[in-house]
């Protein structure tokens, strides 16, 4: 049972909150080092050098709540951390806002942030999106990019090897950052790169954060600050934002962490042990005052010093939802057009009273942040705590599956919806977490050939591509990505989680398909939003002016009764932002999906 704080102190270091600057404060001059702890009697600053040597240790100053220490001269690159003496003895820890860490998390690192920038790094920016609900972000981890052979990366598995311009598959095809822009891409999202504990394996996602302000030095080279900053400047350069994956739900571990260390009893939610909403063992109390500001202090200093174009929030239903509305409106004011939007839910039963959540029942409170549509997700491929489970494109096309992608392709979110508008959905049928979509349709198709679950893959493509509101995809989905049917790979090696860049050529006419698919809803997106619908046999038919949309669940061909001169966009085995041919008839070969205009106005009566 951990040592629980009792309400009456719970209620005394709220009254203690404190709305200044904290950590460690640098200037070239001095370094002001400043530490929130309202109930100890003693606290010391130790500083160290390179090698973890102590050079220099002194009682800080108590002002209130905070006990500060201010020592003269340059510091940048000196080691720290801070000692807490109560009458249960001495607790030493890093600084939870430490800018820098040494690669184990055991010590902060002085940091100038005015310093490690790369060329021209002050010109650099936020990338302006003016309406964020027509996003295209493509989800990378930094290890998983850049570590398999296939990739002549020179930077392999590191924050520098999106900047290698160069870098091709062992087919000669371009690869990296080049290749993400040329499939049409507006963001990417890098699963967590910040400081986290590897539980003892080699490879590990990231979601056991340690400190939250630090890159993490598994993903540099030399200096994770410079080199985290030169990957976002690379991608700012090609017209590419950048997403960070972030964990405030919860740390590795609540026992051993900084923020227990500190304050026993106050960064975590339970009442006689850790509450558990994360799966994870703990969840941060982000509705208690310090844990709130720690965490808006954290969002606006990412968005200032690394120039995030967006924040993906790791189980946000953890969250409170005045948390978010305040960090919305903070850094709104830095950047009008920042993405924000993250999952709606818990990992399991939490301690946090569910009208108090970020969760998609509250999505009203939080106009203007994204949930993932997990609705839109299991109607098209199946459920995804279900291997063998089907949805719209593998076996299950009627009209119960269809109601959530059609809500989504019409914006028309009228029936017991959790939003009412686009701007609220992130749509997807693919992300880090459970099977690929590759994998799940080779399960749930059930030894059907390739050439079917291919059909799959491109009909699951399109209903993403062609919905409204931000559209997601994880990384090589595009051509085929496997994880050797690993449902959670958090830990696995880089044999089954690396990207098979190789895959590129090898399933060019799919990455073709992607790229047509992103080229047309860039032209034309939201032309089916308040369309018509009618089902004839086995295919679903949308229309709204002079498109049609034909969704054919079956492999027959189908004719429509609309008949006239018609331009193709979209058929089963192509796409494109320019039409493709032209027939007299709207028609589909068999299962997939068309998009075609009509140019006259002849209709069988």
């Amino acid at each position: 049972m951990k040592n629980m704080m009792k309400k009456i102190e719970l209620e005394a270091a709220e009254k203690c909150a404190f709305d200044e600057e904290l950590g460690a404060i640098f200037s070239p001059e001095k370094t002001i080092f400043r530490l929130w702890q309202p109930f100890v009697g003693k606290a010391f600053l130790r500083l160290y050098n390179r090698d973890c040597e102590r050079i220099f240790t002194s009682e800080m100053l108590k002002k209130g709540s905070v006990f500060e220490c201010e020592k003269q001269g340059n510091l940048e690159g000196v080691l720290y951390d801070f000692l807490v003496i109560d009458s249960g003895g001495g607790r030493e820890f890093a600084d939870i806002y430490a800018r820098d860490v040494t690669a184990d998390g055991r010590y902060g690192i002085v940091t100038d942030m005015s310093k490690n920038c790369p060329k021209n790094w002050k010109k650099d920016d936020f990338l302006f999106f003016e309406e964020p609900e027509k996003a295209v972000i493509y989800e990378v981890s930094v290890r998983d990019f850049s570590s398999d052979k296939s990739g002549k990366f020179a930077s392999r598995g590191k924050f520098l090897a999106f900047c290698e311009g160069e870098a091709t598959n062992d087919y000669g095809d371009k690869i990296g950052l080049d290749y993400i822009k040329s499939l049409g891409v507006t963001h990417i999202q890098l699963m967590p790169v910040f400081d986290f504990d590897c539980d003892g394996s080699e490879y590990n996602w990231g979601y056991n954060p340690r400190l939250f302000n630090s890159p993490s030095k598994q993903y540099s080279l030399n200096n994770a600050v410079l080199e985290l900053r030169e990957l976002i400047s690379c991608a700012h350069n090609k017209g590419i934002g950048v997403v960070a994956d972030v964990v405030y739900n919860h740390v590795y571990s609540a026992e051993k962490s900084n923020f227990e260390k500190q304050l026993p009893g106050y960064f975590f939610r339970g009442e006689d042990d850790f509450s558990n909403g994360s799966g994870c063992g703990n969840e941060l109390a982000t509705e208690r005052l310090m844990a709130r500001k720690f965490i808006l202090d954290s969002l606006e200093f990412l968005a200032k010093e690394y120039h995030f174009d967006g924040f993906r929030f790791d189980l946000m239903g953890l969250i409170d939802a005045e948390t978010m509305q305040i960090a919305a409106k903070k850094l709104r004011e830095r950047n009008l057009s920042i993405l924000l939007y993250g999952e709606g839910w818990t990992g399991g039963a939490s301690a946090l009273p569910e009208r108090l959540r970020a969760v998609q029942a509250n999505a009203s409170e939080l106009p203007k942040i994204a949930f993932f549509n997990d609705s839109f997700r299991d109607a098209v491929k199946g459920n995804v705590f279900d291997r063998n489970g089907c949805g719209f494109v593998n076996g299950c096309a009627d009209l119960t599956n269809f109601e959530p992608i059609y809500a989504a392709i019409s914006c028309d979110f009228s029936n017991n919806f959790w939003t009412n508008s686009a701007v609220q959905t992130v749509n997807y049928v693919e992300c880090h977490d459970n099977l690929t979509l590759f994998d799940k349709l080779r399960i749930s198709l059930n030894g059907a050939g390739l050439e079917r679950v291919i059909a799959a893959e491109k009909m699951a493509a399109a209903l993403v591509f062609l919905s409204n509101g931000i559209a997601f995809f994880q990384a090589g989905q595009e051509f085929l990505r496997s994880k050797n049917f690993s449902e959670n790979s958090y830990n696995l090696p880089d044999e089954i989680n690396s990207i098979k860049w190789n895959l590129l050529r090898e399933n060019a006419d799919l990455v073709s398909y992607y790229c047509g698919l992103i080229g047309f809803r860039k032209r034309f997106y939201g032309i089916f939003r308040g369309c018509d619908f009618t089902k004839k046999k086995s295919a679903y038919i949308l229309s709204k002016n002079n498109f049609y949309m034909i969704i054919n669940t079956a492999n027959n061909s189908f004719c429509s009764e609309y008949l006239g001169h018609y331009e193709y966009f979209i058929d089963e085995t192509n796409s494109s932002d320019s039409p493709i041919y032209t027939d007299k008839r709207l028609y589909s070969a068999g299962f997939g999906v068309v998009v075609a205009r009509r140019i006259d106005d002849e209709k069988r009566n």
